[in-house]
Formats: structure tokens, C-alpha cells, sequence
């Protein structure tokens, strides 16, 4: 039976949703594993809607769910209406859509607060023993929901300080990984993968995606 996987996504784009390359890394490699994917999003308004071109805020109103839509060619659901019961695993593509609609993290840093659906879905996966995958800067949503219980999650975000010194202070754990490397957190049964928090081109980011799909579907496959 194939395993049933969720994926997050925040909007799409990089500096306002979620990251493009690494979400459709992600989609791959769960596809060539015959995974079931369940795309799912917040349907709450973006924090922020930037140019891509430009690089500067738009004065319009995104939603994050219907821009994460284009990522899923429209197959996607409001992330209130997915529960951990229809579910093996859950993975967070990167991005600034991760700590802007997800969380507060790129505005407060580790007084940041998580979207209340993001955090109610990943306690419930935590509590069934399902793992949750996390690439780029998203690893700071399972420092900050876990951190905060005392859980002591273990993440990467690859080699980064700054970011890492805000997850130790989220009451996490850092380990720092290469280009292309997981970190696997086997008690809380979490798997990282710095991606483009290193200045990488699409292949490197897609190993690392890959490599994390892989653990976290072995995660999967073992209660």
C-alpha cells in the first residue's frame, strides 16, 4: 500500500511562498517512490506579496492556498481539513513563505508564533509517531512547535549561525550538515536538509530533497 504523504506549502515563490525547486524536488521524489501525496496549505492571507522581478512588496492581497494551488495544479486542500489519521508523513518545502505565512519567524525570530493549523497538524503527527520532513528554513517550525514542549527536536539548516543560534534559542538542538546532507532526529522522528540555505544551484538541492524523502519514508514505514 502506498504511503500517504503531506506536503506543506506556503504560497508560491521564494520570497513569499514556498520555494519552487524544492517543492517540485520533493513532489519527484515522493512520486518515483509511489507515494500518495496529499498537497494541503493554509487558507489564510500572505503575510506579504512580493515581486519576483523586482524583489519588492506589491500592494495586493495573495492567498496562500490559492498560490500554493499552482505548485499543485490545483489538487490541494485547506490544511483545517487534513488530519494525521489520513497520513504516514508530512514534509515543508522551503522558502520565505515558511516563516512569513507558516510562522512569524522571518518578522520575530524565536518569539516567533506558528500558524495554529500547522502547529495543531504536526503535534498530531508527533503524537502518532509519523515523521515530518523539512527542507531549507522550515526546520524552524518543528524547532519552535517541539522546542517550546521541551521535546529537544535536532534539526539542520545546514551551516548557517545566525539561524542556527535562533533555533538553540527555540530550546532546539542544531547539528550542522553539508550542501546535500539530512539530519535525522530519530526520537521525535524528524528529517532535515538545508538546501537553499546554502547558495546552490537546483541539482544539490534536489539530493538533499531526495535524501530526505528517502529517510523520511523509511520513518514512515516503521512504527
Amino acid at each position: 500500500m502506498a504511503l500517504r504523504v503531506g506536503v506543506v506549502f506556503s504560497g508560491c515563490g521564494v520570497f513569499d511562498g514556498s520555494e519552487i525547486h524544492e517543492a517540485v524536488s520533493i513532489l519527484i521524489a515522493l512520486d518515483r517512490r509511489a507515494a500518495k501525496i496529499i498537497c494541503t496549505a493554509p487558507n489564510v492571507f500572505q503575510a506579504v506579496a512580493m515581486n519576483h522581478l523586482t524583489k519588492q512588496p506589491e500592494a495586493q492581497s495573495r492567498r496562500v492556498l490559492d498560490e500554493a494551488a499552482r505548485i499543485a495544479r490545483g489538487n490541494i486542500r485547506d490544511i483545517a481539513t487534513v488530519n494525521a489519521n489520513e497520513l504516514d508523513a508530512l514534509v515543508f518545502p522551503g522558502g520565505f513563505g515558511a516563516v512569513r505565512n507558516l510562522c512569524t519567524f522571518a518578522a520575530d525570530g524565536p518569539n516567533c508564533k506558528v500558524n495554529q493549523q500547522v502547529e495543531r497538524l504536526m503535534l498530531e503527527m508527533h503524537a502518532a509517531h509519523k515523521p515530518i520532513g523539512l527542507a531549507c528554513i522550515a526546520p524552524v517550525l518543528a524547532a519552535k512547535v517541539f522546542g517550546s514542549r521541551n521535546l529537544n527536536p535536532l534539526v539542520t539548516i545546514g551551516t548557517d549561525r545566525g539561524t542556527a543560534d535562533a533555533i538553540v534559542a527555540m530550546n532546539a538542538r542544531h547539528q550542522n550538515t553539508g550542501e546535500t546532507d539530512v539530519c535525522v532526529d530519530e526520537a521525535n522522528r524528524l528529517v532535515t536538509t538545508p538546501c537553499y540555505m546554502n547558495s546552490v544551484g537546483p541539482w544539490v538541492v534536489y539530493q538533499g530533497a531526495d535524501k530526505m524523502v528517502e529517510q523520511v519514508l523509511r520513518l514512515a514505514g516503521v512504527r
